[in-house]
């Protein structure tokens, strides 16, 4: 049965990826934002549930803070509409439209919302397939992934059908092949390293190099790189890059100018932030925006 499975999911990947369209939720501002109630219901509902997934769409309103909580199931928060920031005590994750976040259970985490936001969620047990990720990150997401999840949505009163055993079995393999990308920012444990992480995002610049981040640590330049990699697992260049994505994804993904966000980012020009954006994207600014949208 999984050989079976995992070779039909290939096919509806392949086909997934030739489709020109595929359903297509409303947009979240035509609908009900998610109230505080709906928010506890949604989450009772979740933890109710003895399915090996159970997915739902909500909405949420621009600059909307949700309170750190956690799941007893892992979590693919996927924005089909928006961007949203999730905290942690690891860092803070960005996920734009055409990512998700996989969020392992029990993990504690806050959202924020940048624009309003159309989310979809699905919660998996984490004994639902071998092979689930451990690790938080955020993922690529696929065509046929997408369509999975309209799906997924709509099967909350018919959970034990085959189709609906068909259409999870094939969610779950297709979670195992999403693909991991750099837009998580660990943050040190070390109070100053943390501080200066913060002020960093606060005001992000291309320029801020080694020597100006040890000063300000009170540390030596070996020092600072050595502790630096040991609480983060990257070095100051690579954070730095992250983090100036983190602040510039929103920005290009609202339809800001790709020369206005580099040259506010202190980059020397926009082929200098070209470079970076496909150094940790694999592809330029506006090729990679183009590609995120559905269909």
């Amino acid at each position: 049965m999984p050989t079976r499975l995992r070779a039909v999911v290939y096919f509806l990947r392949i086909r997934a990826n030739d489709m020109t369209a595929f359903p297509q939720p409303a947009r979240a501002a035509d609908r009900q934002i998610e109230t505080a109630d709906d928010r506890a219901a949604r989450l009772a509902h979740v933890e109710a549930a003895t399915g090996p997934a159970v997915a739902f769409s909500h909405y949420y309103d621009d600059d909307e803070h949700v309170p750190e909580h956690k799941h007893s199931r892992a979590q693919l928060l996927h924005p089909s509409v928006g961007v949203v920031t999730v905290t942690t005590g690891a860092g803070r994750w960005m996920v734009p439209p055409g990512h998700a976040l996989w969020i392992p259970a029990g993990i504690m985490h806050a959202v924020d919302t940048f624009g309003r936001v159309e989310m979809h969620s699905v919660y998996v047990r984490p004994d639902a397939i071998d092979g689930l990720p451990r690790h938080l990150h955020v993922t690529g997401m696929t065509t046929l992934m997408r369509s999975l999840i309209i799906e997924a949505i709509g099967l909350r009163d018919e959970a034990e059908t085959p189709r609906a055993r068909f259409l999870l079995g094939a969610l779950l393999h297709e979670i195992l092949e999403l693909p991991e990308r750099p837009l998580g920012l660990p943050f040190p444990s070390e109070r100053r390293l943390a501080e200066l992480c913060r002020e960093f995002m606060a005001r992000p610049s291309a320029h801020l190099g080694i020597d100006q981040w040890a000063d300000a640590a009170g540390l030596s330049r070996r020092s600072f790189t050595r502790i630096f990699r040991r609480e983060t697992g990257l070095s100051l260049s690579t954070w730095r890059q992250q983090a100036c994505l983190l602040a510039a994804l929103p920005r290009l993904s609202a339809g800001e100018a790709v020369t206005a966000v580099a040259l506010d980012l202190g980059y020397d020009s926009v082929p200098a932030f070209t470079t970076m954006f496909r150094r940790m994207m694999g592809t330029p600014p506006k090729t990679y925006l183009r590609n995120q949208a559905p269909g």
